[in-house]
């Protein structure tokens, strides 16, 4: 007690002797992206003192992330730019290595201390370009010197960004980007009409076959549901699903020979053959809602699970919107009379997240779990290892998550990894102090406590660079992934990509080095003489672990090992692969992987090999480290660029961006044998940007991805799809003349498809589900339904899904509650799914709107925002109009200018 009385009374003194030695504010604003052609651009840091005392020539240094790699001195064309070292600013890579995101921005002898009040510009040079918020620098914090005791005091500093969306210079890439910012014109000449909807339409994914009876039935008082043997867990899932909507006594007996009085009844026809080919159905089910109550058949549990899914579907939206509060749940339900059969056409409907670059808890995935099964979505593959951070427990190597698993203001890196996209630990500490910002605004990165954008009207400490999964905590999500018929694949992205492992294992080997020297080196993964020089997309130059250490492939074997006991330990946790990485090692080019290094020169085994041999040797022996444990390797298709034939491996294809050449990886490799999980960028990645508009979060590297770009993903015909280029420019399709089609043998390896949602910008759960939701259900309609009719159907099949996305869909997962069979979530209500930007236009002096899913409600207001109306049909209305949708949650959309 008396050590945390005297821990508290330092705080104290700090907070009091230090309260910000000055106040500074930074803005970021990217000018012009057109200089250099398309190489590179410029962007205005302004440095404001709000405070009370000067900001001098040293003590102080600006910490920031920034994706974009800020030019060195003299590099590109500088003219007209006003070089930082006459100001008195040195802008360089912080921290000891020099790698990554992670910049510094320090006084020079020569720097003209900035007076309270004043402002001032610096100019800066960087690649490519930015268009969106999301490119900007973010995480900002100032660091004073020598602070009391002889402490380093490191504070959040307020931040923002200003991009003008009407500055072609500022929103245009280069003069090949024709891709227009969104207006609302644009939005209104897109947006489907309102149609009326049959049951079927309002299912998702769409069943097979839905044959509509007359009348309703009702379920309330007393709800019995008799399941076959081995469906207790499917009976326990439906009866605390009908319990969050209805009001009534609900229980579940299992069958013993007896027919039962039970209004549900769910059993397993193992012969069951839904499509009428003469084959089982996996995962197939059908529904019957009659008079004499429910029946729920499956090929097998999976199939009945997905019948349940349907069944709640069928709820009537405004039971779940009255479900919100408990309180007010009905006391009955009424289904309509239907048979439904159904039956998925992908074996493997996935959702890939990363929770390596910011970290997501063990309830925030579980949520997500179970809106994904709701959407008969049967995959997810856990991103567990990058760069920025590793997030699994693995025993017997603790340093993995002692050190890997946390990040802050941690120069050295000594017992943590140093801050990078923007964040670090709750307060950012690390070698020095740290304190919590100091105002909500600043500690929630300018979010608003009913967060639907991105608008980052600032760009502080958000986001969880601390965290990882205990054995338990990963158990935990096992057991409830398989309750929900979910199977989960760990990746560890290897050999690159793989800096968190790297340096735990360096400081594991300081640890032990002076008393263990046998310890120390067990798990090294870099040869500490290698001189070889590489530096990846992301800007690491030390991210490698190096395949010729025997150290290096004990590591494998025990994490392999490891997650295989995991998975065994739960009960209906298959692990049907793990996902061994190996993506994005730099170019050749201008890069050596390992030629630099003295132990694979030393090696016999790996003496006089090439980089691309090296590739492939570690390729086959980490695959052969996973097949070990009795499962499948899987990982992305580099793996397999450069020749190595891996046996059983399933590849990942994503590189299809339009232009890049590698649009038909995917099937050539399906029509050469392999099994594959389609991964492509353009269509799949859900962490890209919705559209161009400078408030979407998101990158675009690839393509902009809507919930559109899902639904019309096309996966047997991928070249239907490639109609423009990531630039807007379009691509006449004799392009694919002479691309590789899938062949009939090809279309039976293409096990499925799934979205992707990298984490660079997801650092809140909050923002995870804006940019899964509605994107992720365009998925689980494709990959439920991979045939597609011609391209001229599309349309009026797209129109009819933006419908049932506005009228049924949206409304129930706003109201959405998990289903907590043991009652072990903390009560949650409700997606935070993204809400389209309205569209418009003004005729005749009329304003006339619309939305892209019809169904939402639209708003309007002319006095500015103080007052406002809902819209219903055009409307006379002079001067400026601010427009906005809202959800039956009560959420809005951003709101829009008409002028």
């Amino acid at each position: 007690m008396k050590r945390l009385v005297l821990c508290l009374t330092m705080v104290t003194l700090l907070l009091s002797a230090c309260r910000r030695p000055t106040e500074l504010a930074v803005e970021w604003q990217p000018v012009d992206n057109s200089v250099g052609s398309w190489k590179f651009f410029r962007s205005e840091f302004t440095l404001e003192n709000r405070g009370e005392r000067e900001l001098g020539s040293r003590g102080w240094k600006l910490y920031f992330s920034f994706v974009r790699r800020i030019l060195d001195e003299g590099e590109g064309d500088a003219t007209g730019i006003q070089a930082l070292a006459a100001q008195g600013i040195r802008l360089s890579r912080a921290g000891v290595a020099k790698s990554g995101d992670y910049y510094v921005l320090e006084p020079l002898p020569g720097f003209v201390p900035l007076r309270p009040g004043e402002k001032r510009k610096l100019s800066v040079l960087a690649s490519d370009w930015a268009v969106l918020k999301s490119d900007a620098p973010a995480g900002f914090h100032i660091v004073f010197e020598g602070g009391p005791f002889g402490a380093d005091l490191s504070l959040a500093v307020p931040a923002t960004v200003r991009l003008d969306a009407a500055d072609p210079k500022q929103t245009t890439r280069f003069e090949g980007d024709v891709l227009p910012v969104q207006t609302p014109a644009l939005r209104y000449a897109e947006n489907p009409s309102f149609q009326s909807l049959d049951l079927k339409a309002r299912l998702l994914p769409t069943p097979r076959q839905v044959d509509v009876r007359e009348g309703e039935v009702v379920l309330g008082g007393a709800v019995g549901i008799l399941h076959a043997p081995g469906l207790g867990g499917e009976a326990a899932y439906l009866a605390a699903a009908l319990g969050d909507v209805l009001s009534a006594s609900i229980t579940t007996r299992e069958a013993q020979g007896d027919a039962g009085s039970e209004r549900i009844r769910l059993s397993i026809d193992s012969a069951l053959d839904v499509d009428g080919d003469g084959d089982k159905d996996a995962e197939g089910y059908v529904l019957e809602v009659e008079a004499d109550g429910v029946s729920v058949v499956g090929s097998d549990a999976a199939g009945v699970f997905y019948g349940i899914q349907t069944l709640r579907q069928l709820v009537p939206v405004e039971a779940y919107a009255a479900s919100v509060n408990p309180t007010s749940r009905p006391a009955v339900l009424s289904l309509p009379r239907v048979r439904i059969t159904d039956v998925p056409g992908f074996a493997y409907r996935g959702m890939s997240l990363d929770v390596a670059r910011h970290f997501q808890t063990k309830e925030t995935v579980k949520k997500l779990l179970d809106v994904l099964a709701h959407y008969k979505v049967n995959a997810l593959h856990l991103r567990l290892a990058d760069d920025e951070g590793w997030r699994i427990e693995v025993p017997g190597i603790p340093e993995l998550t002692t050190y890997g698993a946390r990040r802050g203001y941690a120069l050295q890196e000594a017992q943590m990894l140093q801050i990078g996209l923007g964040s670090g630990g709750d307060l950012a500490q690390g070698d020095g102090v740290a304190f919590k910002p100091e105002s909500p605004t600043e500690a929630n990165g300018g979010v608003a406590p009913r967060y639907q954008g991105f608008e980052r009207a600032t760009l502080n400490f958000v986001g969880a660079g601390h965290g990882y999964y205990t054995v338990k905590d990963y158990e935990e999500l096992l057991a409830y992934a398989a309750e929900r018929h979910i199977d989960v694949i760990p990746e560890i992205d290897m050999p690159g990509h793989a800096r968190a492992a790297v340096k735990a294992m360096e400081y594991r080997f300081r640890k032990y080095q002076g008393t263990d020297p046998v310890r120390a080196a067990e798990y090294r993964l870099v040869d500490p003489a290698d001189t070889s020089v590489h530096t990846s997309v992301q800007g690491y130059t030390d991210n490698f672990v190096n395949p010729c250490l025997e150290s290096t492939y004990a590591f494998l074997a025990k994490v392999a090992q490891e997650l295989k006991a995991r998975h065994d330990a739960v009960p209906g946790a298959r692990l049907l692969a793990i996902h061994a990485g190996g993506d994005e090692l730099p170019s050749l080019a201008a890069n050596v992987w390992w030629q630099g290094s003295p132990v694979c020169q030393q090696n016999p085994e790996t003496r006089g090999l090439t980089d691309v041999q090296l590739f492939n040797r570690f390729f086959t022996r980490w695959g052969g480290l996973i097949t070990a444990t009795g499962v499948a390797a899987t990982g992305w298709d580099d793996i397999i660029h450069h020749g190595l034939d891996l046996p059983g491996f399933i590849p990942m294809p994503w590189s299809n961006v339009w232009g890049w050449g590698r649009e038909d990886d995917a099937y050539r490799y399906a029509n050469q044998g392999s099994r594959v999980i389609l991964s492509h960028a353009t269509n799949l990645y859900m962490d890209l940007a919705y559209n161009k508009d400078p408030d979407e979060p998101g990158y675009y590297w690839a393509n902009f991805v809507d919930e559109k770009k899902t639904f019309e993903y096309r996966p047997f015909d991928v070249y239907v799809n490639g109609t423009a280029d990531r630039m807007g420019n379009p691509i006449d399709p004799s392009a694919w003349a002479t691309k590789e089609r899938l062949t009939e043998a090809g279309r039976k390896n293409i096990l499925g498809m799934h979205g992707l949602l990298f984490g660079e910008n997801v650092k809140t759960p909050q923002v995870m589900e804006y940019l899964a939701f509605p994107k992720i259900l365009g998925v689980a309609e494709r990959a439920w339904n991979p045939e597609l009719p011609a391209p001229d159907q599309m349309p009026a099949l797209w129109a009819r899904f933006a419908n049932s996305l506005g009228q049924s869909v949206l409304p129930r997962l706003g109201a959405y509650r998990p289903v907590d069979v043991r009652g072990e979530l903390p009560d949650s209500v409700g997606v935070n799914y993204r809400i389209p930007l309205p569209g418009a236009r003004r005729t005749g002096g009329k304003v006339h709107a619309n939305v892209r899913f019809p169904g939402l409600v639209i708003e309007y207001s002319a006095d500015g925002g103080r007052s406002w109306a809902v819209y219903s049909e055009p409307v006379s209305a002079q001067g400026r109009v601010l427009l906005r949708a809202r959800a039956s949650d009560g959420r809005s959309s951003r709101e829009v200018e008409l002028n």
